[in-house]
């Protein structure tokens, strides 16, 4: 049997939980799995928990997590993971929209060399309200990230288990571990999977999401583009409105100097709205440098407890030796 890990966050979705275990039972059979499914109740106010802890004592295979409260879908998903003990993770949402009969098709693209594999909705049971924003974000996000994927937001993924253990996530990066992953040397995939319309409950996603999931997106760029050299872009910033200003304090030096050699009464420099411009280009600058050698310092700091590289494997001549 090949054993796997099912995580699934969840909020607020007691009608479809039981539905949805059966499935994916019913897959683990049919494709001989060794089932581990990890179900994180994320501060439901229905009877979400008490579902969880009715399969979890019918089916020893299943384990409930109860956070104290809403704490987000990456913290949701953060437990999870650190509760998964198989090398093979899938994460799915618990609102029946992802059809778990797709497993071996994400798990035959890890045995063909991936290490994170998304689905990808071809044909999504969604109104249109919810597609064409998400078509604008996957576009947006795959030429930011340069992770050529069409569907980022997709719930069902596939991963390697070492994969998470060096992907962290926090606020909305849940939908960035194929780029997160990608930064770190992974091989990421992507197949079609067939998406379901939606029974129960009611979709989490809104415009707020939207705007959090562009600024995200923002964040994912810095940390995997600038993340342990930040002074690279704020210093590169920094220098150039310094230098800008600086140029604009010369020239206004020089034609006081001039204008005061060639006339009895020279500029009034806190006349011109340039000393202004230069001035606060000249204070920004140094702004930027400052806060990107602070950043310099508190990577630094991190990195002690952090290695800077992923290893693929090693050769048993290469493997430390213990002392």
């Amino acid at each position: 049997m090949r054993p796997i890990s099912v995580v699934i966050p969840l909020i607020d979705e007691a009608e479809s939980l039981s539905r949805l275990v059966e499935q994916i039972s019913d897959v683990a059979a049919a494709n001989d799995y060794d089932l581990q499914v990890v179900m994180v109740d994320d501060g439901s106010t229905d009877s979400s928990w008490e579902v969880i802890e009715e399969l979890a004592v019918a089916d020893p295979r299943i384990e409930g997590i109860r956070l104290r409260r809403n704490f987000g879908k990456a913290a949701a998903l953060s437990a999870g993971f650190r509760a998964a003990t198989a090398p093979i993770v899938f994460t799915l949402d618990a609102d029946l929209q992802d059809d778990p009969a797709e497993f071996p098709k994400l798990l035959a693209a890890i045995d063909d060399g991936a290490d994170v594999v998304s689905g990808w909705k071809v044909d999504r049971k969604d109104p249109w309200h919810k597609t064409l924003p998400s078509l604008g974000f996957n576009t947006l996000v795959s030429w930011i990230s340069g992770v050529r994927l069409h569907d980022h937001n997709c719930g069902l993924k596939c991963y390697r288990a070492e994969v998470l253990k060096e992907v962290r996530l926090y606020g909305e990066l849940h939908r960035f571990v194929p780029v997160l992953a990608d930064a770190r040397g992974y091989r990421v995939a992507e197949v079609g999977v067939h998406h379901r319309p939606r029974e129960f409950g009611h979709s989490k996603y809104g415009v707020t999401r939207l705007i959090k999931g562009l600024l995200d997106i923002m964040t994912v760029k810095f940390i995997t583009g600038f993340g342990d050299r930040p002074q690279h872009l704020l210093g590169a910033i920094g220098l150039l409105a310094f230098l800008m200003g600086a140029l604009g304090l010369g020239y206004l030096a020089v034609a006081w100097c001039v204008t005061r050699a060639i006339s009895a009464e020279p500029i009034h420099l806190h006349e011109t709205a340039m000393l202004y411009y230069a001035l606060g280009l000249f204070v920004i600058g140094a702004q930027f440098l400052s806060v990107g050698l602070l950043g310099e310092m508190l990577t630094a700091h991190q990195l002690r407890d952090r290695d800077t590289y992923s290893i693929a494997e090693r050769t048993k001549k290469s493997e430390p030796q213990s002392r």
